[in-house]
């Protein structure tokens, strides 16, 4: 069906764009730059969980765990920020 290959493809195109922030997160320039990195990689997971569960044809499954996984992202990339911020220094 022409609706998989589309979602297929846009899952694909997700996985190659959360590789390329991972190269952000490990060399970025700055600490904001690997944060805004695994904000947007956060994201991307959270997409592709719920494009697995409409292939897959189980989103309600999918989308309890995509919930649970943005929650828990935002909330160590709150942790991490605080601490850069404490920190003082967020030079790399």
């Amino acid at each position: 069906m022409i609706t998989d290959k589309l979602l297929l493809t846009f899952l694909i195109a997700l996985i190659v764009i959360i590789f390329l922030m991972l190269f952000r997160v490990l060399k970025g320039p700055t600490v904001f730059d690997r944060l805004n990195g695994l904000g947007v990689i956060g994201t991307d997971t959270i997409v592709v969980l719920i494009l697995l569960g409409f292939l897959e044809k189980r989103v309600n499954m999918y989308v309890d765990i995509a919930i649970s996984y943005g929650i828990l992202g935002f909330i160590s990339l709150v942790v991490i920020a605080k601490y850069f911020e404490g920190k003082g220094d967020v030079k790399p």
